[in-house]
Formats: C-alpha cells, structure tokens, sequence
C-alpha cells in the first residue's frame, strides 16, 4: 500500500514514512491510493469478534509491509479497552468511547500511533520530536499514550484559556518526555505553528518532526476500527441492518475515519456530522470560501 500527498499524488511513500513524517514534503496529506476492501462475509461475523480483531484485519490491509507478528503487538497493546454500544431505545443506541485512561475518543488513534512510532523508531539513532495542536482532548490522549516512550519527546502547543481545567492539567502534569506550550490565540494558531514547523527546511534538517493531530494517518486509521465493531454490536442485540451515525464533529477527523470503513465495505445508511454554533464547515458547503 503507498499514500500519496492530498496536494501532489505524484509525491508517494509507504505506511512507515507517511506515519514517521506526518505530512507530505508539500504539506499535504497522506491519504492511501486505494481503500481497501475487506470481505463481505465478515460483515456477518462482526458481532462474534473483539475490537481488538477486528483492528487487526482493518489495519493489516493499511500496512501490509509491516510484520504481522509486531503490527498484532501495537494493536493488542494499544486498544486495551472496549468501545460499548448501549441501547437506549429500539432506533437509538449510543458508543461509549471514554473508556481510555484520558476519557476521550482519541486514545483509541492516539494509542495505535503512539506505539507504531514506538517501534518504527526503535532502531534510529535520531530522538523523534512530536508536535501537536490541541484544543484539549487531543493533547491529554497524546500525552498519556507518549509517555515514557523511549526515543520520543512531544511538544503540545494549547490556546490559553481555551482549554478546560482537567484538560490543562492532563496536558501540563505530565512531565518526563511531555512539554506543553500554552499560545496566545486560538487553536488555529496552535496549529499554523506546527504546520509552520513541518515546512521549515531548517527545522526539519536540525530535528525528526513528526504530528500526532489527526493529519497523521495512523491516527485515523485506528478510529474506523470501532464503526465496524458498534455495527457488530447493534446487529447482535437489536438485528438491524440500516444503521445511521451521527458524528459530533470539529475537525471531522472522527467522521473520515467512518467513512473511510463506509469505503471498505461497512454498509452504512448513513452519516451525519453534527456540528455546534462553530459554523466554519457549514458556512464553507453553503459559500465555497476558505476562511
């Protein structure tokens, strides 16, 4: 599998470099060339598997050159902890995804490429620098998956007073090889910065900068695994077949990652991104002008 950059699919490299180097050289995106298809079959046995197994047979379709035995390892250790789909009622049912140590649903991606970068860089002689833009949840769900990883020091740049307190303290406690920058601005600022950083030739001679922010592929990836997994859960316990979710959306890192497994054979009705007073997206379907 290669992954091209969204601005130039001329520029292309293989699942480690795109996970190591975060963006394209272009500042780009990696995206992979193709979506993989899974079998339809195992669409039938989704309620009979765990996340972790399911994780396993989406990812090794992403990262076919990895070794099976070592992509298992980061799988099982990373996603140590269930996705739950309780029901409310016969047409509502709700995924629980706080059950990681930061309560957020990014410690399923966070984790998965926290453990990937672990063993991909295992064997340079270069210290990794990570850098993250974080309205909050990101950076607590990074810093907790990072720490004490060898070889790997993480920056996280924060907008000051845009954070809520257990998230700020989740950020800046942490200590070891997690720093915190708290910016004056917003979290757009926080993010201009890293991108900054990752264009500056000067900085990326001098340091091995890489991103956890979703832009990462390995970030987003992992959080397709647990669409499949609550598709196996509603099916088991109410037998339906036409399934909608509804995604409370920012950045939209959440709902790719469902479209994405929509890609790769998940028979989804329907998605919906719900978004608060931040109007920015919605404002761009009706306009077409980039803020």
């Amino acid at each position: 599998m290669k992954y091209y950059s969204t601005k130039n699919n001329n520029i292309s490299a293989d699942f480690r470099t795109a996970v190591i180097n975060g963006i394209a050289d272009d500042g780009g995106l990696f995206m992979p060339e193709k979506i993989p298809q899974l079998p339809a079959g195992m669409m039938e046995s989704l309620h009979t598997q765990s996340l972790q197994e399911i994780g396993m047979q989406v990812i090794s379709k992403f990262a076919g050159d990895m070794d099976p035995s070592a992509l298992l390892k980061i799988v099982e250790h990373a996603i140590n902890f269930d996705a739950p789909v309780k029901t409310l009622s016969e047409s509502l049912s709700i995924l629980e995804l706080f059950h990681g140590p930061t309560l957020a649903f990014k410690d399923y991606g966070a984790r998965f490429l926290a453990n990937s970068l672990a063993y991909f860089n295992k064997e340079e002689d270069k210290e990794l620098i990570i850098l993250v833009a974080t309205s909050g949840d990101t950076g607590s769900a990074v810093a907790s998956s990072f720490y004490g990883k060898e070889g790997i020091k993480v920056g996280l740049l924060y907008p000051s007073g845009m954070v809520s307190q257990i998230q700020e303290k989740q950020l800046t406690t942490m200590g070891n090889n997690i720093k915190s920058f708290e910016i004056e601005g917003t979290f757009d600022d926080c993010q201009r910065l890293v991108k900054t950083a990752f264009l500056d030739k000067d900085i990326k001679a001098r340091f091995n900068l890489s991103s956890a922010n979703s832009i990462n592929i390995a970030r987003l990836l992992p959080q397709s695994f647990y669409y499949f997994y609550a598709y196996g859960q509603v099916k088991k316990t109410l037998g339906v077949h036409d399934v909608i979710f509804t995604v409370p959306s920012g950045n939209f890192g959440n709902l790719t990652a469902g479209l994405i497994a929509g890609k790769m054979v998940l028979p989804v009705k329907k998605y919906i991104a719900a978004v608060n007073s931040n109007t920015v997206f919605t404002e761009y379907l009706q306009d077409g002008i980039i803020i």
